[in-house]
């Protein structure tokens, strides 16, 4: 594990389908399309964000249940229906006033490859496809959808010697 590149991170972005969700997407009646998230990874997104680390989405496809979930979560940088992620970065290194070494991302299937080369710190989650756990810099234990995110931002705080206070904070 890279403390250093970690310690650096001021900005985790996600992608959703796979990462957040187990990539299972249910339709119901009417074109209603629903996602499961888990709420461990939303605490640790939830302590991330109280440590002052932003949290920000990039996915390529676009849904109400996302929407509703980042509302919920506090997370307001939204870049949804973006095919091409590597694309995006520049709009949010603009966005953000920050440095690629400044930001991390999660991700776990090939379109996730491109953000992949242009961020500070690349992770993949536990089943991400073998192309994308390759070119991570670290692979999670936990699978997508399933504590991999609350790992990573445990790592992160971690790694700036956040934890153990945020963690007296919550008893």
């Amino acid at each position: 594990m890279n403390n250093t590149k970690l310690r650096n991170i001021k900005l985790l972005l996600l992608d959703v389908d796979g990462v957040l969700t187990t990539g299972q997407i249910i339709y119901s009646g009417k074109n209603i399309e629903t996602k499961m998230f888990n709420v461990k990874d939303g605490l640790g997104i939830r302590l991330l964000q109280s440590a002052g680390i932003d949290v920000g989405i990039v996915t390529g496809r676009t849904s109400e249940a996302l929407l509703n979930r980042c509302n919920d979560l506090g997370i307001t940088m939204i870049y949804d229906g973006i095919k091409a992620k590597g694309k995006i970065f520049d709009i949010i290194l603009s966005a953000t006033n920050l440095q690629a070494h400044e930001v991390a991302f999660v991700g776990d299937d090939l379109p996730d490859l491109s953000l992949f080369k242009k961020v500070g710190l690349s992770i993949a989650v536990g089943d991400a496809h073998d192309a994308v756990k390759k070119n991570a810099d670290i692979t999670t234990r936990r699978k997508g959808g399933e504590g991999a995110v609350r790992e990573v931002c445990e790592m992160i705080l971690k790694a700036k010697n956040l934890l153990e206070k945020i963690i007296e904070t919550c008893e």
